[in-house]
């Protein structure tokens, strides 16, 4: 037979979900309140601190692939909230910029739930951070995700697709029902974005 059940595994269990009901929850005010994901208003604080930026550095600072930032970029550039500006000197080129409806935007909207979550890790002595990141490295393990490329992004849902279509795929799944459609959500948000 199987080990027997710890007496903690309901609370770990429980508080995994918390964390990943905190995640949908955040992910779903942001687009309900202000049309965003959190990778798009994330995109969007960088250019605000950094100001023009081309697109590679722009990925770099996002800790994500060129072509998944060339995504929110669109959506962002098709709201009028970023523009493109050309390089004079090679066409080719152009950097990223917020636009003013841009501007009034991000510093209307609440911070990404990991710059608050980040806060609070600062106040934590390093070596309780320390057992932190091995315990979640442990979880990534047992989970069976250490293939799972990701950002330092807490958000759910896809990265490249509008908020509307983040906030239709969050409706959809119920993170409470262990059954729930949350493949099909995904291979419908994936086709949106082809």
């Amino acid at each position: 037979m199987g080990q027997e059940k710890s007496k903690y595994e309901d609370e770990i269990l429980r508080s995994l979900r918390k964390i990943t009901r905190a995640i949908d929850l955040h992910s779903r005010q942001l687009a309900n309140q202000h049309g965003l994901t959190g990778p798009q208003l994330i995109c969007m604080r960088i250019l605000k601190d950094q100001g023009n930026l081309k697109p590679t550095m722009l990925a770099k600072e996002m800790s994500l692939s060129q072509g998944t930032v060339t995504g929110i970029v669109d959506r962002l550039f098709s709201r009028n909230l970023v523009t493109r500006i050309s390089n004079t000197n090679d066409r080719r080129s152009h950097s990223i910029a917020l636009t003013e409806e841009g501007k009034r935007m991000v510093e209307n909207a609440p911070s990404p739930l990991q710059e608050s979550f980040a806060v609070k890790l600062r106040t934590i002595p390093q070596e309780n951070q320390l057992v932190i990141h091995t315990i979640l490295k442990q979880i990534v393990g047992m989970m069976g995700a250490e293939q799972v490329k990701a950002a330092p992004v807490l958000s759910s849902g896809p990265t490249t697709i509008p908020a509307n279509d983040v906030k239709k795929f969050l409706e959809q799944y119920n993170p409470e029902d262990e059954s729930s459609s949350t493949q099909i959500s995904t291979e419908k948000a994936s086709k949106t974005t082809s």
